[in-house]
């Protein structure tokens, strides 16, 4: 028996059965942000939007439930409606878990809700751009994997037009399907590795790009597969590469005017930046060893938080808990034309809706706190020495995961985002990550001492 649809859902049917649509995907992030759903044919689209579909918590990674609990219904919102590119037949949801008819507490993009709605109270929207990083390889017949393109690489890759046109295929197909639900892609490069990638697109509302984030993985998995390669958004596949980071650009605008509140020209400090802006960063500086643990969420992740390890000198990546102005060598820089921040730690495996919740909740607090990051850091911060390092009251990034997860634990906001569900089950995810693989005997370690002793 069908369930009668609000005129809106009913035009949203009709809309998509005229574009030859047959299921829809009730689909959810479980803690690594990574789509989890049910498919239903289109003529049950009233009971899905409705919480039809069911799952079982504790069948997922980081969807805290006890086998013996009653299950979580995903709730789809029906302003995130995507065709997939890749199959025109499916339409995706974004969607919200409950559990017995309210918001599930520890639903990843509920978590990010509140946190927007504690702008909304102060009067703010939380505008986020992503600088998506990722790499494109093909499988060798040995089972291992080289770039797409194989032609002598040259020594440095970076901006490199070659091996941009080598991978134009996939490329094209990439950006025309993100160009084709409407994302104003405006640019897109080769980085720094070998078979390495950016994608740029417009900004937008915090909860719309991490919808899109969610869905861009999935996608250019996708994509990539159709075409017999593979994409991989580990952060750090090659020792002697750089890493891919996903830069979280923020600003915050007027809930009412959608006025950029981050904006000032008059700058005293240089840097076309409000004072709002400052306490944003100051914020987002005073809780940034938690703050990693959700941006930077796996132990590969801190293989890439290192001041070198590219073949090619510096790796690109903060290794300071530090701001300053165009200046990549900081965790948080102001590009050149001001208005926003970017947060330059975050790497391409985070759940963004986590990691975006936790950025924004401590820049409120330093907004409400009135937090002050002193003067903007213009120099080479990696040559700073240690000595000069203690005199600015400089510290570091954590440098792994366990050093992350302890810093979470102890920061009082990473449960005040979180809730204390989701708080717990993170700790307790991420530490026995960390043991796993402590635990694990490597190919470094049996090279280095199997013979050595």
């Amino acid at each position: 028996m069908s369930t009668p649809l609000t005129p809106e859902l009913e035009a949203l049917k009709s809309s998509l059965e005229a574009k030859g649509v047959k299921y829809a995907l009730a689909s959810y992030v479980d803690i690594h942000g990574i789509c989890k759903a049910k498919a239903v044919p289109l003529s049950h689209l009233g009971q899905m939007m409705q919480g039809s579909e069911l799952f079982t918590g504790a069948a997922l990674d980081g969807v805290p439930q006890d086998v013996s609990d009653e299950e979580v219904a995903a709730m789809p919102d029906p302003a995130t409606a995507t065709i997939l590119p890749w199959n025109s037949e499916i339409v995706w949801f974004a969607s919200d878990l409950y559990l017995k008819g309210k918001p599930f507490e520890a639903c990843c993009r509920t978590i990010l809700q509140r946190a927007t709605q504690k702008a909304a109270e102060m009067g703010y929207r939380f505008n986020l751009g992503i600088e998506t990083e990722f790499f494109i390889y093909k499988e060798t017949e040995d089972g291992g994997f080289v770039p797409v393109s194989d032609r002598d690489h040259i020594a440095k890759a970076a901006y490199a037009v070659p091996t941009l046109l080598d991978n134009y295929g996939i490329l094209d197909t990439i950006v025309s399907a993100m160009n084709q639900l409407g994302w104003g892609v405006y640019s897109f490069d080769h980085e720094d590795a070998l078979g390495q990638f950016e994608t740029d697109f417009d900004y937008a509302d915090a909860l719309t790009m991490a919808d899109r984030f969610t869905f861009f993985r999935l996608m250019v998995k996708e994509l990539c597969r159709q075409q017999g390669y593979f994409a991989s958004f580990m952060p750090k596949p090659h020792a002697n590469q750089t890493g891919s980071g996903a830069h979280y650009n923020m600003s915050l605008a007027d809930l009412e005017t959608g006025e950029n509140l981050f904006v000032d020209p008059s700058d005293p400090r240089g840097c076309k930046l409000s004072k709002l802006g400052y306490q944003f960063i100051a914020g987002v500086l005073k809780h940034a060893p938690a703050i990693a643990a959700v941006i930077a969420p796996t132990v590969n992740s801190y293989k890439r938080l290192v001041m070198k390890g590219s073949l090619y000198g510096y790796s690109w990546a903060p290794v300071y808990i530090c701001y300053g102005n165009n200046n990549r060598t900081n965790m948080v820089r102001i590009p050149l034309a001001g208005e926003r921040v970017e947060c330059r730690a975050a790497d391409i495996s985070c759940n963004l809706y986590l990691g975006a919740a936790m950025v924004l909740m401590a820049g409120l607090e330093g907004i409400r706190e009135g937090l002050d990051p002193g003067e903007p850091h213009r120099e080479n911060m990696y040559k700073c020495s240690p000595e000069q390092l203690q005199a600015m009251q400089i510290e570091t990034l954590p440098k792994t995961l366990s050093e992350a997860i302890e810093a979470f634990a102890a920061d009082p906001l990473s449960e005040e985002v979180m809730g204390s569900l989701m708080f717990q089950t993170y700790v307790d995810f991420k530490r026995q990550e960390w043991e796993e693989y402590h635990n694990h005997v490597s190919d470094w370690e049996i090279q280095r001492y199997l013979k050595f002793f």
